[in-house]
C-alpha cells in the first residue's frame, strides 16, 4: 500500500515537473482576480460582466528566459518578435512561445522600443546607441539610422528613440526622449529624410501663471520650472497609418489619435494618469494599459468599454501585473500584456459578453443593422444596464425606423443625440397625423372665446365671476405677491413702493420664495429628458438638499449684502433688502413655466430657444437686483458696483471661515472618539 502511494506521488511530481519544465505557456481559465468596470451615461463608473478572462502567460521563449523585455509585435501570421532588452535582443516566437530565432545579441546597447511591419521588417529604437536599427525578414541588418543632420531637427537637440512605429511606405514615427517638439518623423529616402515633427503635444498656461510671469523678472522666470510641451510615452498605428499615442499626465488628452495633420481626432471618456502602451483592435477600438496593469477598452469614438486588470499584489495571481509596459492584440481578440519586471506576457481572452459586442459593432460598422440587433440583445440579456449597448440598440432601431424603440434605448443610455433624433421623427410623425386637428381646435375655441366676449359685452353673463375674482385678487397677501409683476416691469418705482409704502411684507416675499423653490424642484427633476441631460440621474430626488441649498445661499447673500450696506452708509433696512432681492427673481417665477413647457417638446435643433430664454430670464434678474440694491440703499451706481463686489468677497470670507470650523470640529470629534476608546480599552483591560 505504501509502495502504491508513493509511486503515485512520484508519478504527480514527474508530471509537474515536465510541465514546468517543457511549457513555454502556462494556460489557465478561471474567474478573473480583478473586477471590470464601464461608465454609465451619467460619467459613473459601475461594474458590469466580466469582458476579458485570464487565459494564460508566456514567461520564456523555447528555453530562453527573457530579461526586462520593454516591446514586443504579434503579426496576423503567428509570429511573436519580443525585444529582450537585458540580454539586448530580439526574440521571434510563435503565440505559444516556441522559439524561432533571436538577433541583435553584438549590435544593440539599451534598446526600449519595437516594430513589426507585415512583411516582417523589424525596427528597433536603442536610446543608448542613438540609433534606429532595421532587420530584414531574414533577422539580417540592412540599415541603421542616427541623429537627423536638418537644421529643423535643432542643432542641440539629442537624438534617444525609446518608441517606433513605421507605415507602409516605410516612414518612420520615433518618440525621443526628452524631445518635447513631438513625434519625429524620418522617411527612409536617402538613408533617412527627416520630414518634420508630428502631433506636438499643447501646454496648459493657467491665468495666474501668465499674471505671474508677467510680473516677474527675468532672473525669477529663468528659475521657474519651464512650461514645455510632455514627451509622448508610447504610439501605435493601425492598418489605414493612423498615428495613437499615449502621455502621462495629460488628463483628457493622454490618449490621441492623430490624423494626417497631427490633430486630434478622439476624446476619451476616462484616461488612466500614467499610460503605459496603446493598441488598436480589429473593430475599431483602442487599448491602452496603464503602468499598474489596468487596461482601458474605447470604441472608434473614445467612449469607454471596458476596464478591466489591476496591480499584483504579491500572490502572483495570473491577469495581474507589476510593471506593464506594452500591449498588443492578435487577429483573434486576445489581448497580450508585457510585464516588464515578472518578465512575462499576460494573455487575456474575452467572454462571451465581449464577443456579442464585438460582433454587434462590427455588424454596426458595416451598416447591417437587423443583424446587429440579435447579438445586442444577447449583451443587454446579461446586462440590461450596460449603457453602450443600449445606446447602440437604440441607433439599430432608429436605422430600422422604429422610433418609439429607439427613443426607449437612447432615454435608458442616455444618449441625447439619439434621444433627439428619435423624438424629431415621432414629433414629425405626429404633426402630419394631428396638424389639421390642431387647427380646428385652435379656430374652433378662438371663436368660442369671441362669442362668449360677445355675450358678456351684452348681457354681462360674467359679471359675478369677475367680482368673486376681484375679491380674490384684492386679498392682502395674494396682492402684495402679484406686486411682483409691476416689480419686474417698474423696479425703481417697485423699489420705492417696498422701502416706503408698504407694498409687501416678509410674508408675501416668503410666499414668492416658496414658489421660486416649486419651481426649481419641478424644473429640475421634471423638465424635458434633452434639457434635465445627465445632470440629474432618474428616480433620484434630493429636494430637501435642494431646498437646503437656496435657504443657506439666500442668508448668506442677504446677510452679507446688509452688512456691506450698513457700514457704507446704506439706508436700507434687512426687511427692505430682503423683500427687494425675493422680489428681484419674478422674471424667474414668469418664465421657468415656459421652459418647462417647451423642454418636453424640442429637439436639439430648436434647443436654442430655452438657452436664450434662460439667457434672457437671469440677464433680467441680474438687472433687477443691480436696480434694488441700488435704490434701497440710496447708493449711486459706482457704489452699487462696490457693494456687489464687497459682498462677494464677504461671501468668500464667511465661506472659508464655515470651512475651518468645519475641519476644527471634525477633528474635536476624531480626539473625543479616540479619548473615549482607550477609555474604554483601559476599562476592558
Amino acid at each position: 500500500m505504501k509502495k502504491t502511494k508513493v509511486k503515485i506521488l512520484s508519478s504527480l511530481l514527474l508530471l509537474l515537473l515536465m510541465i514546468g519544465l517543457t511549457g513555454k505557456s502556462t494556460k489557465v481559465l478561471a474567474d478573473a482576480p480583478y473586477k471590470t468596470y464601464t461608465i454609465d451615461g451619467y460619467g459613473d463608473t459601475i461594474e458590469t460582466q466580466t469582458a476579458y478572462l485570464p487565459y494564460g502567460s508566456i514567461n520564456k521563449i523555447g528555453d530562453e528566459f527573457m530579461k526586462s523585455p520593454t516591446d514586443f509585435t504579434i503579426l496576423d501570421d503567428g509570429c511573436m518578435y519580443i525585444l529582450d532588452s537585458g540580454n539586448k535582443r530580439v526574440l521571434v516566437s510563435d503565440m505559444e512561445g516556441n522559439f524561432i530565432a533571436s538577433f541583435g545579441e553584438d549590435l544593440f546597447v539599451k534598446p526600449r522600443g519595437m516594430y513589426v511591419s507585415k512583411d516582417h521588417i523589424c525596427y528597433v529604437a536603442d536610446r543608448d546607441a542613438k540609433s534606429i536599427f532595421v532587420f530584414d525578414e531574414n533577422y539580417k541588418l540592412i540599415h541603421t539610422y542616427t541623429r537627423p543632420t536638418e537644421a529643423l531637427y535643432g542643432e542641440t537637440q539629442d537624438f534617444l528613440p525609446i518608441k517606433i512605429v513605421a507605415n507602409d511606405a516605410g516612414t518612420m514615427y520615433v518618440v525621443c526622449e526628452s524631445n518635447t517638439n513631438g513625434i519625429v518623423e524620418i522617411s527612409p529616402v536617402d538613408d533617412g529624410t527627416f520630414l518634420g515633427y508630428f502631433g506636438t503635444n499643447s501646454t496648459n498656461a493657467t491665468l495666474w501663471t501668465i499674471i505671474w510671469r508677467a510680473i516677474l523678472t527675468d532672473a525669477q522666470r529663468a528659475k521657474m520650472i519651464g512650461n514645455i510641451p510632455a514627451t509622448p510615452d508610447n504610439l501605435a498605428i493601425d492598418d489605414k497609418g493612423i498615428i495613437y499615442t499615449v502621455t502621462r499626465g495629460e488628463g483628457s488628452e493622454s490618449l490621441k489619435r492623430l490624423n494626417i495633420a497631427g490633430s486630434n481626432m478622439i476624446e476619451p471618456d476616462r484616461c488612466d494618469d500614467v499610460p503605459a502602451a496603446v493598441a488598436v483592435g480589429n473593430h475599431d477600438n483602442v487599448y491602452v494599459v496603464s503602468q499598474m496593469g489596468y487596461i482601458y477598452k474605447y470604441n472608434n469614438e473614445g467612449e469607454l468599454l471596458f476596464v478591466f486588470g489591476g496591480s499584483d499584489d504579491g500572490l502572483q495571481r495570473i491577469g495581474l501585473t507589476v510593471k506593464a509596459i506594452a500591449i498588443q492584440v492578435d487577429k483573434n481578440d486576445k489581448v497580450y500584456v508585457l510585464d516588464e519586471d515578472k518578465a512575462e506576457i499576460l494573455i487575456y481572452e474575452t467572454t462571451e459578453f465581449a464577443n456579442n459586442l464585438h460582433k454587434a459593432l462590427f455588424l454596426f460598422s458595416k451598416g447591417r443593422y437587423l443583424e446587429s440587433e440579435e447579438p445586442l440583445r444577447d449583451v443587454l440579456k446579461m446586462n440590461n444596464l450596460f449603457d453602450y449597448a443600449n445606446m447602440a440598440m437604440g441607433r439599430t432601431l432608429y436605422k430600422q425606423e422604429l422610433y418609439e424603440e429607439a427613443l426607449h434605448y437612447a432615454r435608458l443610455a442616455k444618449d441625447m443625440s439619439g434621444y433627439s433624433d428619435s423624438f424629431w421623427e415621432i414629433r414629425n410623425t405626429w404633426l402630419k397625423s394631428n396638424l389639421a386637428t390642431v387647427i380646428v381646435i385652435i379656430i374652433v375655441v378662438w371663436a368660442v372665446l369671441k362669442i362668449l366676449g360677445y355675450l358678456d359685452r351684452r348681457l354681462r353673463i360674467f359679471e359675478k365671476p369677475r367680482k368673486v375674482l376681484s375679491k380674490l385678487l384684492d386679498l392682502k397677501y395674494i396682492k402684495q405677491v402679484r406686486y411682483m409683476f409691476f416689480f419686474m416691469k417698474h423696479p425703481i418705482d417697485g423699489c420705492y413702493g417696498i422701502k416706503r409704502q408698504g407694498m409687501v411684507s416678509v410674508t408675501s416675499a416668503n410666499i414668492v420664495l416658496a414658489l421660486g423653490i416649486i419651481f426649481y424642484i419641478i424644473n429640475k427633476y421634471f423638465s424635458g429628458f434633452l434639457i434635465k441631460g445627465t445632470t440629474v440621474k432618474e428616480g433620484n430626488y434630493d429636494i430637501f438638499y435642494d431646498a437646503g441649498t437656496i435657504l443657506i445661499g439666500l442668508v448668506l447673500i442677504v446677510g452679507c449684502n446688509y452688512l456691506m450696506c450698513t457700514i457704507n452708509d446704506g439706508e436700507g433696512k434687512l426687511k427692505s433688502i430682503y423683500c427687494s432681492f425675493i422680489y428681484s427673481f419674478a422674471p424667474y417665477l414668469v418664465i421657468t413655466p415656459v421652459i418647462f413647457a417647451l423642454s418636453h417638446v424640442v429637439t436639439n435643433n430648436e434647443i436654442f430657444f430655452i438657452e436664450f430664454g434662460r439667457l434672457f430670464m437671469w440677464t433680467w434678474v441680474a438687472i433687477l437686483v443691480f436696480v434694488s440694491i441700488r435704490e434701497i440703499n440710496n447708493f449711486k451706481v459706482s457704489e452699487t458696483f462696490k457693494i456687489i463686489g464687497l459682498t462677494i468677497f464677504t461671501i468668500l470670507i464667511a465661506c472659508l471661515l464655515a470651512f475651518i470650523v468645519y475641519v476644527l470640529w471634525a477633528q474635536v470629534i476624531d480626539f473625543i472618539q479616540a479619548i473615549c476608546g482607550e477609555v474604554v480599552y483601559k476599562i476592558g483591560n
